[in-house]
């Protein structure tokens, strides 16, 4: 399902375009993760699930940098919004999905069943594991920022490889979980191309009464975007994916047991 090198940085190019943003910018819709309280903050709800995914910033020293750029990058998007417009993620919980597994509805019925959450770790595990056997580390995985990504319930910023290596180890990985009987057994298949990005904030009050904001982002998008073709971002060194859990979409965590790959 996912696609070869070339196919892929084409398709996320499109996504970054300014023309791209203005028309995904008309069909935004409200993210059910974050849910409007009296007064109207938001907050988290539950959503749980398991993906694979690099450490998150709070774990992850080596992409220090980065990772204190794309803070920057939040704060100065966020700045010029209302408050509940867009509600920015919390900044100790960026990451790169590598994998998704499963989530909320699927994980709620599945997790019905008291061994569920044992298996899936257990043959997602074991993927790894042969991964690991096939390829090992080559401590050169990196990825560079490419520009903004409006989904819609979502934004966030895409990524692409730095050389065609560093994206046939993440699809290599892919094809060794998504493909593997145990995994397919335990009812997890793939839905999504991979596209390489990390969240930024979710929309929440997207009513008629706030439709001039997205013309403020699209705005703030348009400048900032121009801002880093005069900026040296860093890249963010993939070194590592981890199997986490998360109950919602601020908390991703593991045991010292669950698996793990190098790169």
């Amino acid at each position: 399902m996912d696609e070869n090198y070339q196919t892929y940085l084409n398709r996320v190019a499109r996504l970054t375009l300014t023309e791209t943003h203005e028309s995904q910018l008309q069909n935004i819709q409200e993210s059910p993760k974050f849910q409007a309280q009296p007064g109207g903050d938001r907050k988290v709800v539950p959503f749980p699930g398991y993906s694979v995914i690099t450490p998150p910033r709070h774990e992850d020293p080596q992409n220090d940098g980065f990772y204190k750029f794309l803070h920057e990058t939040q704060t100065q998007l966020l700045q010029e919004l209302p408050e509940n417009f867009l509600v920015g993620v919390v900044p100790d919980s960026f990451h790169l999905t590598l994998a998704d597994l499963i989530w909320d509805g699927a994980y709620r019925n599945k997790s019905k069943n008291p061994d569920f959450d044992g298996q899936l770790r257990l043959s997602v595990t074991n993927s790894l594991m042969e991964y690991t056997q096939e390829y090992p580390p080559l401590q050169r995985n990196r990825w560079q920022l490419l520009g903004f990504m409006v989904r819609p319930r979502a934004i966030g910023i895409c990524l692409i490889p730095k050389d065609e290596i560093s994206y046939n180890q993440i699809l290599q990985l892919r094809r060794f979980i998504y493909q593997s009987p145990a995994v397919v057994g335990s009812g997890i298949e793939q839905q999504y191309h991979f596209t390489a990005h990390i969240t930024l904030g979710y929309f929440g009050d997207v009513s008629d009464e706030t439709l001039g904001c997205r013309q403020r982002l699209y705005n703030q998008l348009s400048a900032i975007s121009n801002q880093w073709l005069e900026a040296d971002s860093p890249d963010l060194f993939v070194h590592r994916g981890e199997i986490r859990k998360f109950d919602d979409m601020t908390n991703y965590y593991r045991q010292p047991d669950w698996g793990v790959v190098e790169f």
